[in-house]
C-alpha cells in the first residue's frame, strides 16, 4: 500500500490501480475484505505451476519433455491456465454481482483503459493456453485412433 516500506519503487504503479479497483486499495484493506488475500494465495500456487511448466518445457532435469514426464508437465500447464481463467471469470462476476462496487466509480474511458484491457488479458491468454494445451492432451489420449485406416474392413 502507498506509504508502506515496499511501496516504492517496485509497487508504485499499484497506487493508481488501487484507485481504479478498490479490491486492491484501501477500501478493501479497511473493510478486511479477504478476496484480495485469497486471490493472492491462488496466484502464488499458479505461479509455482507455471514455473514447473516452463522448467519442464525447457527440459529441466532429464532431457526433453517426452513420455510420462512430458504428459505431467502438459497437465500442470493446462491446470494452471484453467485456474487463471476460472479465477479471472470469478473476479469479473464478483464485480457484476456486487453492482460494480469496486470499479463502478471510474469513467468509461478509465475503466476500459485501466481495468477491462489489463484484466481482459487474463481471459484471453489463458484461454489460448487451454485450447492449445487441451488439444495436445486430447491428441495424446486419442493416440493412433485419430487416423482411421479405411482400407481395413471390419466384419
Amino acid at each position: 500500500m502507498p506509504g508502506g516500506a515496499l511501496h516504492y519503487p517496485l509497487w508504485a504503479p499499484y497506487e493508481l490501480y488501487g484507485r481504479v479497483d478498490y479490491v486492491y486499495g484501501w477500501k478493501a484493506w479497511n473493510e478486511r475484505n479477504g478476496f484480495t488475500a485469497a486471490q493472492g494465495m491462488m496466484n502464488a500456487l499458479e505461479t509455482v505451476m507455471y514455473l514447473v511448466y516452463v522448467w519442464g518445457v525447457l527440459g529441466g532435469g532429464n532431457g526433453k519433455g517426452e513420455g510420462r514426464r512430458g504428459a505431467t508437465v502438459l497437465l500442470v500447464g493446462f491446470s494452471a491456465a484453467v485456474m487463471t481463467l476460472s479465477k479471472t471469470v470469478l473476479y469479473w462476476l464478483n464485480e457484476y454481482y456486487s453492482g460494480f462496487d469496486n470499479i463502478g466509480h471510474n469513467s468509461t474511458f478509465d475503466l476500459i483503459l485501466l481495468w477491462v484491457i489489463p484484466n481482459g488479458a487474463w481471459l484471453v491468454f489463458p484461454s489460448v493456453m487451454i485450447y492449445t494445451l487441451g488439444s495436445e492432451i486430447i491428441d495424446g489420449l486419442a493416440g493412433p485412433l485419430t487416423t482411421v485406416d479405411r482400407s481395413t474392413k471390419v466384419e
